[in-house]
């Protein structure tokens, strides 16, 4: 079976921050973050997934990822956030529905 590729959002509520990356596990991923063995979010150690796409190829999360990085706006993020969180955009859960703007 192929592997799958997910973009991701993780929020600090100690700091209020959120990362954007990409990974082939999540649950993984959260955990190295987690325990400071990444260097760009070592600091904070209270990281929660927040929102998640899945892709089928590395290119396609990579592409979403920078995407979303290029917002530079904590509005959008959140929005994008709170439609996945409620379920009204359930379709972007798949990945394969964002247009890029």
């Amino acid at each position: 079976m192929d592997s799958m590729f997910y973009t991701y959002i993780i929020h600090s509520e100690i700091k209020n921050k959120y990362y954007i990356g990409y990974t082939s596990n999540i649950t993984e991923r959260i955990r190295k973050h987690n325990s400071k063995s990444t260097q760009t979010t070592k600091v904070i150690s209270d990281w929660k997934l927040a929102y998640s796409e899945e892709y089928n190829s590395k290119t396609e999360a990579i592409k979403r990822e920078k995407q979303i990085k290029k917002w530079k706006s904590r509005k959008m993020l959140e929005n994008l956030i709170a439609g996945w969180s409620s379920g009204s955009s359930s379709r972007l859960k798949s990945g394969r529905s964002w247009v890029q703007k």
